[in-house]
């Protein structure tokens, strides 16, 4: 009888005491920390703090041991006792200088993000270029003048200014659909690189959340909620380059923060003929928490921007004298453009393990571009110079609702989130003219309104027993295209529609706390420009992309993080944006597999070094032999730095790019010339100065940053020939940088 009793006592027990563990976490301020992991070394389950500092940690008992761990805190230990599982816990983390030691990994699809966030934080991005290059693997170079959107290349892409990686900030869209420029249009720079606080990135076609352009990966830039100190900063360098920024609290209280941050840029660049390059960005941010119930964050920005541009330069230009390497064929290149932003999240929590984020936005977008590719090639006497010019307005919500800890038995617990929303874009005016001098309209190619409807719903679960972890998830958009010829004599409107579905399956097998395998696949998807779409009676609207990962992330010891996937991605049809034409066209079925290595080592607390190196293997599929190159995709790409960061009053960065050569047509005949590029930055600081030294191409190297082959005609030629037209990259370019917090 005893017996009996005694086992029964102990069932009871562990019951009682198998529970969740649930509290908040804060910094020395008393303020709640997010995206904190609390991790359980004994069960091996975890969570994540939300943005109100609140856990729920299930089947948690006495004697466990809780691990703390944040970025820039020091990794905090919890032992369990019964107390703690009978009321909410608070945790005080402690901040300590940025250490990879400081990362626990988890089980999560993105879990390469986490570690790459080391690499933001302890070396912050200088330029709104800089921030795209973060990503392991992504190569971006500019051209035309320093206020058009970056080119990225990703995972052999090379994908024009976004066509198929969706960029976002804070969950609003940056990549715009049926653009006057190019499909997926990225254009970035109304960021302020002060106020990113990290980057959340993923490759591949494998998150539910994630729609259109998400087939190469995704990347979403999240902004500091609130500011530690006011900051003015100013730059000064080469080319009449001048930069300042300035941010500054408004508002501080235990619910209530506010601050505005702005930027100013002025550049010549180093070509021959001046940029006039100045942008100007403002923003202001207004964050409302009311701890373990809801967050309010409502973000307002505007950005304007123009520029003058030398353009892509022939090569044979060069070689004969005609030009230097920094000159132009046509200097009255370039454009101006604008976006207005309003912006609001909302989180609320309904109970310990149910959540409801909510987002809305509208952004006012102008962009107008000039262009001359090609010279005088179709005009011989006045030349072939394009205008493309839009006028935007886009508009779009999302609702998720979030379940976590769902215990379904056998020791399997179950999370979900679904999430409905939708995006519309109205486009009015989107041109494409002959022009002379940015002056003279010599003829209207094409002119219309897009409007254009993106509406979707998703399911994102997942299921995890012992080690293992299922994501399945699936996703249904539905698009509507609609373009209005306003060059045709008679109402000429056409519409199209369909719908994508697009499943996904990611498995996650945790070897240890140190060492996780994965499994992803899925398929995505990048939509067409709506002029195209009609024009071809609906045909190519929404090609599918399906991709598979196997990798693994491992920490051999604190200190060292290595990462490893195989992959490969099947297009059912790739795009190409056709410059002189204005248009994206089909060109078939393409099929990419490749190999990424990355590796992350803090030597000493004051000394982090990482390398990332990628290789690609991409061919066209409904090409012969040696006919099959897809033009400008990288092959081989790396990129790593040498981090110094609180030695003393120092610190700085040695950083290096490298891009091989590659194809630039389709026979490999025209070979894009690859480059490595060294960055340096030196930084002192002492008591709320900072004083800073940065050079771009330290090794002052002859590179090419974009390159086309491109058949032209010069003004002197009678026929035209078809070879490299390039942007030269900066050469050798050093500024300055005087920084005082307060």
């Amino acid at each position: 009888m005893n017996y009996y009793f005694t086992a029964f006592l102990m069932l009871f027990t562990t019951a009682i005491l198998a529970q969740s563990l649930e509290g908040t976490v804060t910094n020395s301020s008393d303020e709640p920390l997010e995206y904190v992991a609390v991790f359980n070394k004994v069960t091996g389950k975890y969570c994540r703090t939300d943005a109100t500092g609140s856990f729920s940690l299930p089947k948690t008992s006495a004697e466990d041991s809780i691990y703390f761990s944040s970025l820039g805190y020091k990794t905090k230990l919890l032992i369990i006792t019964p107390d703690n599982l009978n009321k909410k816990i608070v945790t005080e983390m402690q901040e300590l200088s940025i250490s990879l030691e400081q990362i626990i990994l988890v089980s999560e699809v993105n879990a390469l993000s986490q570690l790459v966030a080391v690499d933001t934080q302890i070396n912050p991005v200088k330029s709104s270029q800089e921030i795209l290059r973060k990503v392991p693997g992504l190569i971006i170079g500019q051209h035309a003048g320093g206020g058009k959107a970056e080119q990225i290349f990703l995972r052999g892409f090379d994908v024009d200014h976004g066509t198929d990686v969706a960029i976002s900030v804070e969950g609003m869209p940056v990549n715009m659909v049926s653009h006057a420029h190019g499909q997926g249009y990225a254009d970035l720079h109304f960021v302020i690189p002060e106020t990113i606080k990290n980057l959340d990135f993923g490759k591949g076609p494998y998150y539910s959340d994630k729609g259109n352009f998400n087939t190469a990966g995704y990347i979403d830039l999240q902004l500091k909620k609130s500011l530690n100190k006011n900051l003015i900063s100013v730059e000064a360098g080469q080319f009449n380059t001048k930069r300042f920024v300035g941010m500054f609290k408004l508002l501080e209280s235990d619910t209530n923060t506010a601050y505005v941050a702005s930027e100013f840029s002025l550049s010549d660049g180093p070509f021959d003929s001046p940029q006039n390059f100045n942008r100007i960005n403002m923003m202001g941010r207004y964050h409302y928490n009311l701890r373990g119930n809801q967050e309010l964050t409502v973000t307002t920005s505007h950005f304007q921007s123009k520029w003058d541009a030398s353009g892509q330069v022939p090569q044979r230009a060069i070689d004969r004298g005609l030009i230097g390497r920094f000159g132009a064929i046509d200097d009255t290149e370039g454009g101006k453009t604008s976006r207005s932003n309003l912006l609001f999240n909302h989180k609320k929590r309904m109970d310990d393990n149910s959540v409801v984020k909510s987002k809305a936005f509208i952004s006012q977008y102008n962009f107008e571009l000039y262009s001359n590719f090609t010279f005088f090639l179709e005009d011989p006497v006045n030349g072939d110079q394009i205008r493309q010019k839009e006028n935007r307005v886009l508009v779009g919500a999302e609702s998720v609702f979030e379940k976590k800890n769902i215990d379904l038995g056998n020791d399997i617990e179950f999370d979900y989130a679904s999430g409905i929303g939708f995006r519309y874009d109205d486009v009015d005016d989107v041109e494409l003219s002959s022009t002379l001098n940015r002056k003279t309209t010599l003829d209207q190619i094409s002119l219309g309104d897009v409007d254009e409807v993106n509406a979707y719903a998703f399911l994102n679960t997942q299921l995890k027993k012992g080690k293992w972890t299922l994501n399945p998830a699936l996703r249904l958009d539905y698009f509507k295209f609609d373009y209005l010829n306003k060059l045709s004599e008679t109402y000429d409107n056409q519409s199209e529609s369909k719908f994508a579905f697009s499943p996904k399956l990611n498995t996650i097998y945790s070897v240890n706390g140190n060492w996780k395998l994965f499994l992803k696949s899925g398929i995505g998807f990048h939509s067409n420009d709506a002029r195209v779409v009609v024009a071809n009676k609906g045909k190519s609207i929404l090609p599918a992309a399906y991709g598979v990962d196997l990798g693994t992330i491992i920490k051999p010891t604190d200190k060292l993080a290595l990462n490893a996937s195989l992959w490969s991605l099947f297009l059912e049809q790739e795009f190409v944006y056709v410059g002189d034409a204005g248009i994206v066209e089909p060109s078939g079925k393409t099929n990419r597999l490749g190999l990424e290595l990355g590796a992350r080592y803090q030597a000493w607390d004051w000394l982090y070094l990482y390398s990332d190196i990628n290789y690609t293997y991409a061919r066209s599929l409904e090409q012969p032999d040696g006919q099959d190159f897809i033009p400008l995709a990288p092959d081989l790409t790396s990129s790593g730095g040498i981090i110094v960061n609180g030695l003393g009053n120092y610190s700085g960065g040695l950083t290096y790019r490298f891009v091989s050569d590659r194809p630039a047509n389709e026979d490999n005949s025209i070979v894009a010339e690859g480059y490595f590029v060294t960055d340096l930055n030196i930084n002192y600081n002492r008591k709320n100065w900072s004083f800073g030294i940065i050079v771009e191409n330290l090794l002052n190297t002859e590179w090419n940053e974009t390159q086309f082959a491109t058949e032209s005609r010069l003004s002197n030629e009678s026929i035209s020939s078809e070879e490299i037209h390039f942007t030269p990259g900066i050469p050798f370019y050093i500024r300055g940088k005087l920084s005082v917090t307060f």
